[in-house]
């Protein structure tokens, strides 16, 4: 667990799938190119579980870039609460997972000692500095507006009346709204 529903892990083995029943998973984004196997797929589907399939290759060439689209578009499913509990992972955990991982710590604010020291905790000696340099150099500008990091996800859009309940969540106050604001049943607001 690296954030309240947020878990990473490397690629889960079958002997795994009653621990992850037991997350009680929403989403998974997987950031591997190769697809799911049937047996993987029909887990998924068993259990109601949603796949976000961000295909980043895996490589060790330290030129090669690491696609910053990809690596924003699988940012914004994991900012989305409602794609919560959410499980992120690649083959190994480490790399793939950790530039996406470094990229959510920088949207958090976090600095980057921090971010650097978590990312290397779990890359231990397969840390590469590319991919520290691609998180130092993410732009987290789109993730925030009017200096604020969250937007809403109700359907008005109102961003009024925000109560902090956790790190990167807020909800609507509905002392302050009278239930006025959220057109929709989701009234928790993300970081994103």
């Amino acid at each position: 667990m690296v954030d309240e529903g947020v878990f990473r892990s490397g690629y889960p083995h079958p002997s795994n799938f009653p621990f992850l029943h037991t997350l009680h998973l929403r989403s998974i984004v997987y950031l591997c190119p190769e697809p799911y196997s049937e047996l993987y797929m029909e887990f998924l589907k068993k259990h109601g579980i949603k796949l976000f399939h961000h295909g980043i290759e895996g490589t060790k060439e330290p030129f090669v870039d690491i696609p910053v689209n990809v690596i924003k578009e699988a940012l914004k499913v994991v900012l989305d609460k409602r794609n919560h509990p959410v499980l992120i992972h690649c083959k190994k955990g480490k790399h793939r997972t950790g530039c996406l991982m470094g990229c959510l710590r920088k949207v958090q604010n976090f600095s980057l000692t921090s971010i650097f020291d978590e990312y290397q905790r779990f890359a231990g000696t397969k840390a590469r500095v590319s991919d520290q340099q691609f998180i130092e150099l993410f732009d987290v500008s789109s993730f925030k507006r009017n200096g604020r990091s969250w937007t809403c996800t109700c359907t008005c859009q109102c961003k009024k009346h925000l109560v902090r309940v956790h790190s990167t969540t807020y909800t609507f106050s509905s002392e302050e709204t009278n239930g006025t604001c959220s057109k929709d049943s989701n009234n928790c607001l993300t970081i994103g």
